[in-house]
């Protein structure tokens, strides 16, 4: 007796759809989903928000936020049929000491550009063994892609009034990535918004930095200011208002609802925080040297903030809550 031909998930596209969702899922990506290329009338919203958003000057000095490449998905990848998009949740139950300064969470760990790549491309060689012919690409936020506009496309959960996602269970703690393939996989439904009349975001946030539901204007941003600014002193405006923050800001999810309710805590090694960055002594921070700063930012997220911007933080942020 001849046996069967082995099964060939490239020829059963649901069956395969399910199939790298799993295994996205052992990789440690939870919530995943898949979107179709074309988009949905909600991405083309999206993509219109953007050009808005562009058009008022909202993006500050982020120039390639203007990459046309992040309104056409088929010129990161020519032949684009599907994207997966996955989610790494970096929620975890430690807490900055109190009284000292603070570092967003996203740069608690490793860099999670170099974590979520990495997987990515694990699922792009998975992918390419069972669908021959395939072509792929792994995308993290440093691509020209609307990742959360597609995020939310694929049913990983909306975008929030702060312009964060956010999930059900998982809150808006949630590191994104997608695989874009030339293959055309079942898509999922889209996330329904669930912010509803809620605006503890925009009044929470002391720069005033969204000005309207859905839109920050990163020149009042103290995320934007504390990482991307390059000037030698911060607006006096944000200066005054950092409490705090010296890498980032928190502050908007924080007081999200959704972020409220119980989280599971990650596990994962390389989203642990560094010691020192829920202690951080701000005089004694002053004093450490270039090499320093490189030793304790080394593989960090956070390495854009280059040791003079570390400072300039710290000392507009001690001035801050001395006042």
């Amino acid at each position: 007796m001849i046996p069967p031909p082995p099964h060939d998930l490239a020829t059963d596209t649901p069956e395969l759809a399910a199939a790298l969702k799993a295994e996205a899922r052992r990789l440690g990506f939870d919530p995943v989903g898949l979107a179709a290329a074309s988009g949905s009338e909600r991405l083309r919203l999206r993509t219109a928000a953007l050009e808005r958003w562009l058009a008022a000057g909202h993006q500050a000095s982020m120039g390639w936020m203007e990459d046309p490449r992040r309104r056409e998905v088929e010129r990161l990848l020519p032949g684009v049929r599907s994207l997966l998009a996955v989610a790494l949740p970096y929620h975890v139950q430690a807490r900055p000491r109190p009284g000292r300064l603070r570092v967003a969470r996203y740069g608690w760990g490793r860099d999670y550009h170099r974590v979520i790549e990495k997987r990515l491309r694990q699922l792009g060689r998975w992918l390419e063994e069972r669908a021959p012919g395939s072509e792929w690409r792994a995308c993290v936020d440093s691509a020209p892609l609307l990742d959360k506009a597609w995020a939310e496309e694929a049913g990983l959960g909306w975008i929030g009034k702060h312009g964060n996602l956010i999930h059900p269970q998982r809150g808006s703690w949630l590191l994104l990535g997608h695989l874009l393939t030339t293959l055309e996989l079942p898509p999922d439904t889209p996330a329904q918004p669930l912010c509803g009349r809620c605006s503890r975001c925009i009044d929470a946030c002391p720069t005033a930095a969204i000005v309207e539901p859905f839109v920050v204007d990163a020149r009042r941003c103290i995320a934007f200011h504390t990482i991307e600014n390059r000037d030698p002193t911060l607006p006096a405006a944000v200066a005054e208002l950092l409490q705090g923050w010296v890498a980032g800001c928190d502050i908007c999810q924080d007081v999200c609802p959704w972020n409220e309710q119980p989280l599971a805590s990650s596990e994962e090694a390389d989203l642990q925080p560094r010691p020192w960055m829920l202690d951080l002594r701000g005089p004694e921070a002053l004093g450490w040297s270039d090499a320093e700063w490189d030793e304790r930012l080394r593989a960090s997220a956070l390495r854009r903030i280059r040791p003079w911007m570390w400072r300039r933080n710290i000392r507009a942020a001690l001035d801050g809550l001395s006042r």
